[in-house]
């Protein structure tokens, strides 16, 4: 990047804590990263000066609470059209910082990278954290001489497209570290990034603070699902194993929640089936952990997974899991038969026979479900802060 000599001149001013500048697109939405990356963030700032730039913002209020000691800073408010013509005709030209196979490309501009640029001009952090692609990718470059980079995937490799991955591959080596939610993932990296410098880390997500009520009583005739309406997370694969199920048992019903460019397909999808009143497509819901206290089984149809947050959250409300086994995630989160249920991934049959196990055994449900409260706790804030804590101290040894 052209401008990297010149953001690189800013040299880090130590202080006795540690300066964390963490990027998230888009702090003020809705999604498992959002709420995972400031989760992250309050547990760090009990001990370290953090700040969260919200690349882009264009709503007043934030989905989820703000944790306390975090300040938010934003590059590219939104709430208002910039004033001057030549900041509105950039808003008209795509982004040069943001690689065209990144998610987050369609909703980027010229000026979104002006003020992201800008952001790094300022006085340099002891610590920068990207926490998808493009923002990996921009750290990399632009970092500012002496400040640790530290790129979150939260994804995994093989589910990036060619172009995006070759970026991936000739940059990331120029990271401090790489921090990867799953063993696969860091396999993956390690052999990929073999040869550069980059520091490769397993530290999974931890399971966030819900609102408070207690487990599921798993009394409900409700099989649950919610994420964003797209392919990868494979509702329309759902639809079609529940299909011979709400046949079969008509008192119980599928509930999935989100919103996204599927819903309109999804909708004629189950009309078509024949399935309306047995399977109930809703709108996202800022309030998941109440949906699940009243659902007996939580389902994951994905194709494709980084860390499924949303398994960890149904895991601590006393919900046993149904999950295809897609990379990534699923298999390091569940053990099947003991506190889920795991099926080869895209297998339809296998999902209706997994799903129709627990419908029909109340007993196998409430053991499954129980064991998944006590399997949860490796994913406790304290513990996977804890691994933080330890990697910030050994990239900066005066902790």
């Amino acid at each position: 990047m052209a401008l990297a000599p010149l953001v690189r001149l800013r040299r880090v001013r130590r202080t006795d804590r540690l300066r964390i500048r963490v990027f998230l697109q888009h702090a003020y939405g809705a999604g498992g990263t959002i709420r995972t990356v400031l989760n992250l963030c309050g547990y760090l700032a009990q001990e370290h000066d953090v700040e969260l730039v919200s690349v882009v913002r264009d709503r007043q209020d934030p989905c989820f609470r703000i944790p306390d000691g975090v300040r938010v800073t934003v590059a590219d408010d939104r709430r208002k059209k910039p004033i001057s013509k030549a900041a509105r005709l950039l808003t008209r030209l795509p982004s040069l910082l943001t690689p065209a196979g990144d998610a987050s490309f369609r909703s980027m501009n010229l000026w979104a990278d002006l003020q992201l640029v800008r952001t790094l001009c300022r006085p340099a952090p002891d610590v920068l954290v990207g926490t998808r692609p493009s923002l990996n990718l921009l750290i990399a470059a632009l970092a500012p001489r002496g400040t640790t980079t530290i790129g979150q995937d939260h994804m995994n490799l093989p589910s990036y497209r060619p172009h995006l991955r070759r970026e991936i591959l000739r940059s990331y080596g120029r990271l401090t570290a790489l921090a990867v939610l799953t063993e696969v993932s860091r396999a993956d990296y390690e052999t990929a990034l073999a040869g550069t410098p980059v520091r490769i880390v397993q530290i999974p997500n931890a399971v966030p603070t819900l609102s408070s009520g207690g487990p599921s009583p798993r009394d409900s005739k409700v099989v649950l699902a919610a994420g964003r309406l797209t392919r990868q997370k494979g509702f329309d694969l759902l639809i079609r194993a529940y299909e011979p199920l709400a046949a079969e048992h008509p008192d119980w019903t599928l509930r999935i929640f989100g919103g996204g460019p599927h819903r309109d397909r999804l909708r004629k999808m189950i009309a078509d089936m024949g399935l309306a009143g047995r399977v109930d497509l809703r709108a996202r819901t800022l309030d998941l952990a109440e949906e699940m206290r009243r659902a007996s089984i939580y389902v994951l149809s994905s194709r494709f997974e980084g860390m499924p947050m949303v398994i960890i959250e149904a895991m601590s409300l006393g919900l046993p899991v149904v999950a295809f086994d897609c990379p990534t995630g699923p298999a390091e989160m569940i053990t099947t038969g003991h506190d889920g249920l795991l099926v080869p991934p895209g297998d339809l049959p296998g999902l209706a026979a997994a799903l129709r196990k627990l419908i029909e055994d109340a007993t196998l449900r409430d053991r499954l479900g129980e064991e998944a409260i006590r399997s949860v706790r490796a994913y406790d804030l304290t513990r996977i802060g804890a691994q933080w804590q330890r990697l910030l101290a050994e990239l900066h040894p005066r902790l």
